[in-house]
């Protein structure tokens, strides 16, 4: 389960209250807003963090990737 700081989830509930007002003109309640929020991270908060740890796992293997390359130019011709 994704646990959020209160900082965190007072920034989230007033995004998500925003969001509503703004995009479906209906009003919802900070209680309301919070047991969304609660019900998003826990049926699917998995799959953002799955997904974000591809992305970053993708970035870490470019990384490695560009290192043996740099490795490679480096190599000295050895006849041992």
């Amino acid at each position: 389960m994704i646990k959020f700081t209160r900082n965190q989830q007072e920034a989230i509930v007033a995004k998500l209250q925003r969001y509503f007002i703004n995009e479906l003109d209906q009003d919802i309640g900070q209680f309301d807003a919070e047991f969304l929020i609660d019900f998003f991270a826990k049926e699917m908060g998995s799959a953002f963090y799955n997904k974000g740890l591809l992305d970053a796992q993708a970035i870490v293997n470019e990384k490695v990737l560009t290192i043996s390359d740099a490795i490679y130019e480096i190599e000295q011709p050895s006849d041992i």
